[in-house]
């Protein structure tokens, strides 16, 4: 299948709209029409429903989404590959979680860089779903994440146990309030473990769905948020940061997730490296 037919699909199914897709695309809005009419053709199914309002999926469009999606990624990485091929001899895409990339895993990448330069790294942060449907298409090699779904033909493998405590911001003996309290979404195991733990806490004031990031936010601000252990040691031990007492701590499995079938001289020196800067966040 031509490629551009998925890609005009993925537009159109963006914008909403033909002529805003033709806009995107820098192509003429019967182009446009025609693209989707020959993918409609070798589908044998409507991908949208038009109308004045613009164009929405059909049912059998919303099917198509994943794989038009999964089509461009696979082109593109092939792409990439053949571009890097006079230069590298091999290329490695790795997905995480972005909570994962921070302190963790840019270390690792920097060190196979310095180690491995003859082969060529990307990098992917994204929610796990996305990580798992990218390792089955075949666009990612490797993946580090929480609890994943097992894809078919990969290796699932215990790296370390992350684990989350509350920490504190503010000044000693001060007294605490819920205004204080910051909810950082860790994902969906995390969401559950804390509603059941902090029912009071199920509607806080502010939450932020940003990884790492807020950790700042949360020094600057005598705050109180959860945090992974790593990120926060240094702070606790000079005292920037302090645990509450008696506050319940979350232990979530970190796995990596790589092909049965694979270049072993192209993987094994990712994977040992991966092993050994993870190995370092173990839970005592």
């Amino acid at each position: 299948m031509d490629i551009n037919l998925a890609r005009t699909f993925l537009m159109v199914a963006e914008t909403g709209s033909f002529i805003d897709a033709a806009h995107r695309l820098n192509i003429t809005q019967s182009t446009v029409s025609a693209r989707i009419k020959g993918l409609e053709d070798l589908l044998g199914r409507p991908v949208f429903e038009r109308s004045k309002s613009g164009a929405d999926l059909t049912a059998a469009g919303e099917q198509f989404h994943k794989h038009a999606l999964a089509l461009v990624r696979v082109w593109q990485r092939a792409q990439l590959e053949v571009s890097l091929s006079d230069q590298h001899r091999d290329h490695i895409a790795i997905g995480a979680p972005a909570t994962l990339w921070h302190g963790v895993l840019l270390k690792t990448i920097a060190r196979l860089r310095a180690e491995t330069p003859d082969i060529a790294l990307s990098a992917t942060a994204a929610l796990p779903d996305v990580l798992s449907q990218r390792l089955i298409e075949g666009t990612l090699d490797l993946a580090v994440m929480y609890r994943p779904i097992q894809p078919p033909g990969h290796t699932v493998e215990h790296l370390f146990d992350e684990e989350f405590v509350l920490v504190s911001s503010g000044r000693a003996g001060q007294r605490k309030s819920n205004s204080d309290y910051v909810f950082i979404n860790w994902g969906p195991d995390f969401q559950q473990d804390h509603a059941a733990a902090y029912p009071e806490l199920i509607k806080p004031g502010l939450s932020l769905d940003l990884g790492s990031m807020p950790l700042e936010y949360v020094l600057a601000n005598e705050l109180t948020a959860y945090f992974p252990m790593r990120l926060v040691r240094p702070y606790l031990s000079r005292g920037r940061l302090k645990q509450p007492k008696r506050a319940r701590r979350f232990v979530y499995p970190v796995y990596l997730v790589y092909p049965e079938a694979r270049d072993e001289e192209a993987y094994e020196p990712i994977l040992e490296m991966l092993r050994s800067e993870c190995g370092r966040y173990a839970v005592d």
